[in-house]
């Protein structure tokens, strides 16, 4: 009885993210309609099929961030060049762009910044804007299995073949493959002689599944078709390879809408990186994954990302005089927006020459104690070539130099405000004595990093293994914490990670009060926790500490006590602290010259870069000839130290290349 009561009742009204219905009167007129849920907006009480079977029309309206993305390039370019680009009327030849995505850098353009689509970018090579139009609509489920065939047709390493010679005329923009709806609407009516409308049904049914409809219509297309003079066997194989289709079928005029704006994306970011990528930036702000991400992008662009800066930095990033990106001054915490908006407007004015200079100018919430601390943190201070740690030393007062600074500020902002003029009509301000920051040593690179983090949350002046760039590329297993996310996926497989860990707790088993210790560990692009009991943990715990920089082996295998949903384990094998990895795992150093730059003079400065060096790496030399590679004795040259004096001076020789191995 009560399975009769709920059966054909509402459960809940779903509403369509961007549907709207458009109807030529009051809508109450055709459609009953409700209010949605906590609102007042109006929807059809209809689904959006039996809407439009009613003969309403249902549009999709689609909101894109890409659009401000675009918007804000555009204003970062004016600012800077005085050029107002009309990014309607960009050349769609422009040569610029087109290498852009031949060389898959493509990181930050709509719709074409997977992994994947950058290396179907460099096989395809795309020249011509059709090409891109289609690599946007095979790029899905089901139409990437003929990405490799549409490839190498592009490339003249496939026949371009057509089942019937009409249908070359659809069909030679994208070499003879099948990809839009709209071929199969123009062809149907071509073949099969069906009238617009029957080629909508067909296209709405291919698209829908509708396999009761397309049923029907295949004996209309080969019957229209045969009576053409089309052979039947080819029409079956036509119609076959229709139905497999139907299953991704993608519209050529939502692909050519995205691929435009994807064009017009990449052709912001090849003629104005900088500007392009400070754009980027700015919009993802709210996520410090994506930041960090796109900020390895721009290094990998050579474009600098300087830190934020009071004499430089706007609201958001931004490019200065030089082309270096900036950080924004809203990414720093504890700086209200009341509090940039001030420091912004005043440098109109002219730079700030000093801290002091700055806090005569800039109000007071420019200028309290959590806004200046904050400021100093992230580095946006540091033009005024005072130390950060001289920021929060006591300065002879028992108080930090922030705070002295802020009762400066209050008695400057006091004189400025007062009525009063001295007997000798000096500016009173300008006899109050500036207070000078204590002398003390600069904090060590990890803590400045770490308190950068606290207020940008994440590392701007650099990172914590920036130092041990060698041992990660030499010795580290390539996707470093990344590849334990998925713990499946390595089973079984020795890994050689490297990074910082940024916390550690030691805890006590319930059952027998045994200690074991968790730690975060993190690298450039992921993060991991650790789980350490027994021997273990007790062999490597003097290296668990935030801040310590280590080496770590293990593998990915089944739980000992595992279960069937969680049956999976990383086993931790060996820890050691970073920095003596070089020296243990260094045992060779390998240098290679092409024979097309091999001279007497070369080998000297090889020789030199070496001489100082004795440890107990073995140099191994091999010249690169068209032929192959010819190996040179082994004790050509003496044992060397791999330190970071005779790296320095390898890297000063550009027709060289080395690398360290440990076999």
């Amino acid at each position: 009885h009560e399975a009769e009561i709920l059966e054909g009742s509402v459960r809940n009204t779903g509403i369509h993210a961007c549907g709207v219905i458009i109807t030529p009167d009051e809508i109450t007129n055709y459609v009953p309609v409700s209010t949605a849920k906590d609102s007042d907006m109006w929807c059809t009480q209809f689904d959006n099929s039996v809407v439009e079977s009613a003969g309403l029309l249902k549009m999709d309206f689609l909101g894109l961030k890409t659009l401000t993305l675009i918007k804000d390039a555009i204003q970062i370019i004016k600012q800077r060049h005085q050029i107002e680009i009309d990014i309607e009327a960009i050349p769609i030849d422009d040569d610029l762009t087109y290498k852009l995505f031949q060389k898959g850098h493509t990181v930050g353009v709509f719709q074409y910044e997977s992994e994947g689509m950058q290396k179907h970018m460099k096989d395809l090579k795309p020249s011509v804007f059709e090409d891109l139009i289609a690599m946007n609509a095979l790029y899905r489920p089901g139409p990437m299995d003929y990405i490799p065939s549409f490839v190498k047709r592009k490339n003249g390493l496939e026949a371009i073949t057509y089942d019937l010679p009409e249908m070359e005329d659809y069909l030679k923009d994208t070499y003879g493959i099948t990809v839009y709806q709209e071929q199969v609407m123009l062809l149907s009516q071509k073949l099969a002689g069906f009238s617009k409308g029957e080629a909508d049904v067909l296209r709405k049914a291919m698209g829908k599944k509708q396999k009761d409809v397309l049923d029907k219509m295949k004996g209309k297309f080969i019957e229209g078709a045969t009576s053409n003079g089309h052979p039947a066997d080819k029409l079956e194989k036509i119609w076959t390879d229709w139905e497999a289709f139907a299953s991704y079928a993608f519209n050529k005029s939502h692909s050519t809408c995205y691929a435009w704006i994807a064009y017009q994306t990449a052709y912001l970011k090849a003629h104005y990186p900088a500007e392009y990528m400070a754009a980027v930036l700015s919009n993802n702000m709210s996520d410090i994954k994506s930041v960090s991400f796109f900020m390895q992008e721009c290094k990998k662009q050579n474009l600098p990302v300087l830190g934020p800066d009071v004499n430089e930095s706007k609201s958001l990033f931004s490019v200065n005089e030089k082309g270096e990106i900036r950080f924004g001054l809203a990414a720093v915490k504890g700086v209200g927006e009341s509090a940039v908006e001030s420091i912004i407007a005043e440098q109109k004015n002219g730079r700030f020459e000093s801290i002091f200079d700055y806090l005569k100018r800039v109000d007071s919430k420019g200028t309290s104690k959590k806004t200046l601390e904050n400021l100093a943190l992230s580095g946006a201070l540091d033009a005024f070539g005072i130390r950060r740690s001289a920021f929060f030393a006591p300065d002879g007062k028992n108080e930090s130099f922030v705070e002295t600074l802020v009762k400066f500020s209050s008695v400057i902002r006091e004189e400025q405000n007062t009525t009063q003029v001295s007997m000798f009509d000096d500016d009173a301000a300008s006899v109050i004595v500036e207070p000078q920051p204590a002398q003390v040593e600069p904090w060590d690179t990890m803590t400045q990093l770490s308190r950068e983090k606290e207020v940008v949350g994440m590392y701007i002046s650099g990172h914590p293994l920036d130092d041990f760039a060698l041992e990660i590329k030499s010795f580290c297993t390539e996707g470093g914490l990344a590849l334990i996310q998925d713990l499946n996926a390595i089973n079984g497989r020795d890994l050689k990670l490297a990074g910082t860990i940024t916390e550690f707790n030691e805890k006590f088993t319930r059952s027998s009060n045994k200690p074991f210790g968790t730690f975060n560990m993190e690298d450039y692009d992921s993060h991991f926790e650790f789980v350490l009991f027994g021997e273990d943990y007790l062999k490597f715990k003097h290296l668990l500490y935030s801040g310590s920089k280590i080496f770590l082996v293990g593998r990915s295998q089944p739980r000992k006590f595992g279960t069937e949903i969680n049956g999976m384990e990383f086993k931790i094998n060996r820890i050691e602290p970073l920095f003596e990895i070089r020296e243990k795992m260094g045992r060779f150093l390998d240098i290679s010259v092409s024979i097309n730059k091999l001279s007497d003079a070369l080998i000297d400065k090889i020789y030199n870069s070496l001489e100082n060096g004795t440890g107990k790496a073995q140099v191994r030399m091999k010249v690169l000839t068209d032929n192959g590679e010819l190996k040179l004795p082994a004790n050509a040259f003496n044992r060397v130290s791999i330190n970071t004096e005779v790296l320095s001076r390898l890297d000063a020789l550009e027709e060289i290349e080395y690398e360290v191995s440990e076999s």
